[in-house]
């Protein structure tokens, strides 16, 4: 772009994205054309850019420039002098990098159109895996945001490596989101997810912001999107409404779209031998606005409309537990207890939205959240210690605790990781050491044989049972001390219930959750109706909910009071729903009528407000 730079062309694309409500642009110093040599800058790309920072202030736009590039769609570009030099480890390489870094800071910090930095762009990618080694590249990042910083840069910065570290993803790529998160100023994942079931791509992203926010610094969705080669228009556009939406609620401040606009460049690498990366953009290769572009300008009124500045999420009485050993915090564990445990957290998540429950996500290496009402521990095999005996205490204090088992699901030291399982749930296990119980049937069917929450006596819950030869396996036990709640179809004892002090602690005997993550096209799964039922046992506080797993309701409170309820639909087809308020009642955005029930598209999502007082 930086060396066949049309500025007519620039000033007409981003006239267009200024027009459908966008704010801001990425944009990407091109590494081998900007620093062609190891001490020299092009000082025509630089005049280029200058001037496509004005063209920014014209349009009423900002950008975020990205610095090391790196790697880009499907191909990696090297600057000819680098010659093979590791970019974290090599000292004359990591401070080539910080030089650029400081250089390109003085000349632009200062322009009124950058509101923001990146390090790089998927650094990950770019560089050599095998030299990712984290104390490096956290040494490599600390220098070049030092550089940047040096060079008068005073917006916020971040790495732009996708938020890709073990603590999201449970792959060790040397990127730690702990380190690095120390570092910056927001945090920026990149999702794109190849999936076997739409609910858990439509909340694919939602899940990836809600691990990263774990720091407490803003995070911002860096990089999604979609290639009109692999989804039809329509498709696309409902891909984007649910991203947006539901990534708002789950805590994203920002979000950039992949990208702006389709190419022609068919014989241009990386799209010769990509060339699915041709047809990402929010335009046609004529400007046409694309049906995502539509979703983008729709979703930029929503947050006028809501005044998002001011809003903040609903305060959640329950938690997921997200077990230290996502991290790799322990020795002799198993690479695939991280994998498993980011897919089954996601599942447990999902049947949370789906049962209309704010919910958190609580990590237990920094100390489980004390201050909950209801504790979900799904499919679990693995929790420390001191860890367990703390969920007691707090059941005792009147939480519920819930507990799901699972053998994990690989041959390595297969069976319960808890501390003291027999008398926190009030059973005797039957296990044999080595083996594991499988399971018999195609379906477990859970069978209540008393009341429990929203679930009525003789109620029978079915789940299919999915998984490997280690983890489609169920727990045997005998109750001593807890009630038995259900029993499975042959009678065995499913969910159990032990009342400690003025709460419980809840055992379910099969990886309900494992099971719908390890099965295709699954979701909506009946594991929402028990997620149901453990919150109202729980008393969590639900400020609307609505009888369709298919429909999603959240809040958001924004600080004058208002508080608005977001209605987000996974069917495809319509739907018309009537959500319920535990108090006040709903009404249109700015409007004063009540409303009792809601018209829903396909995939659609209906705002409203919640209002206190009597309809």
């Amino acid at each position: 772009m930086w060396q066949s730079y049309d500025p007519f062309v620039v000033r007409e694309e981003l006239r267009v994205l200024a027009d459908h409500g966008l704010t801001m642009t990425r944009s990407f110093f091109y590494w081998p054309h900007f620093m062609p040599e190891p001490d020299r800058i092009d000082e025509d790309c630089v005049a280029r850019y200058a001037d496509f920072l004005e063209a920014h202030v014209e349009a009423g736009l900002t950008t975020i420039p990205t610095l090391l590039v790196g790697h880009m769609s499907g191909e990696n570009w090297d600057p000819a002098w680098r010659r093979g030099r590791d970019l974290y480890g090599d000292v004359w390489m990591v401070a080539r990098q910080a030089w650029f870094a400081e250089q390109m800071a003085r000349r632009f910090a200062g322009h009124p159109a950058v509101t923001g930095w990146l390090v790089s762009n998927e650094m990950p990618i770019y560089g050599e895996r095998e030299r990712s080694i984290r104390e490096n590249v956290t040494s490599w990042a600390s220098l070049v945001v030092q550089a940047l910083r040096a060079g008068g840069a005073s917006q916020p910065i971040s790495i732009g490596d996708g938020a890709w570290g073990i603590e999201v993803t449970g792959n060790d790529n040397g990127f730690s989101v702990r380190d690095l998160g120390a570092l910056v100023d927001f945090l920026g994942p990149h999702v794109y997810r190849m999936e076997n079931d739409l609910v858990r791509q439509h909340y694919g992203a939602a899940f990836v912001c809600e691990l990263t926010g774990f720091l407490g610094k803003p995070v911002v969705l860096e990089e999604f999107g979609v290639s009109s080669a692999f989804a039809s228009d329509e498709n696309a556009a409902h891909y984007y409404r649910q991203v947006l939406h539901n990534t708002l609620l789950a805590g994203a401040t920002g979000w950039i779209g992949w990208n702006n606009t389709d190419f022609d460049l068919i014989h241009q690498d990386p799209y010769r031998h990509h060339p699915f990366e041709l047809h990402f953009g929010l335009t046609t290769v004529d400007g046409r606005p694309k049906p995502q572009l539509e979703e983008m300008a729709r979703f930029a009124k929503v947050l006028s409309d809501i005044d998002v500045l001011g809003c903040e999420r609903e305060p959640a009485d329950a938690a997921i537990i997200v077990p230290s050993y996502l991290e790799g915090a322990f020795p002799f564990t198993e690479a695939e207890d991280r994998s498993y445990l980011f897919t089954m957290l996601r599942q447990a998540y999902i049947a949370a939205k789906e049962a209309d429950l704010p919910v958190g996500l609580t990590r237990e290496r920094d100390g489980i959240a004390e201050d909950c009402r209801l504790y979900l521990l799904p499919s679990a095999k693995q929790l420390t210690a001191p860890t367990w005996h703390l969920l007691e205490r707090l059941a005792s204090a009147g939480a519920v605790v819930y507990a799901s088992y699972c053998h994990g699901t690989h041959g390595s030291q297969r069976g319960p990781w808890y501390a003291h399982l027999n008398a926190m749930f009030g059973v005797e296990h039957q296990l044999r050491y080595g083996m594991v119980d499988p399971i018999e049937d195609d379906r477990a069917k859970l069978t209540f044989e008393c009341p429990f929450g929203t679930i009525a006596a003789g109620t029978t819950l079915t789940f299919p049972v999915s998984g490997t030869e280690n983890s489609r396996a169920y727990l045997p036990v005998r109750a001593r001390g807890a009630e038995v709640v259900a029993v499975d179809q042959r009678g065995r004892p499913a969910l159990l219930r032990r009342k400690i002090g003025s709460g419980s602690v809840v055992l379910c005997t099969y990886p309900i959750e494992h099971f719908a993550a390890a099965t295709p096209r699954i979701n909506p799964e009946p594991t929402y109706r028990l997620y149901d039922a453990l919150a109202e046992l729980a008393g969590v506080k639900r400020p609307v909910t609505v009888d369709d797993p298919r429909v999603a309701a959240d809040t958001l409170r924004h600080r004058d009071g208002r508080r608005f309820v977001f209605l987000v639909s996974q069917a495809d087809q319509p739907l018309s729903v009537k959500p319920a308020a535990a108090s006040g009642h709903l009404t249109e955005l700015g409007g004063k009528s009540p409303v009792h029930a809601v018209e829903l598209s396909p995939f659609d999502v209906r705002i409203l407000e919640l209002r206190s007082g009597p309809r």
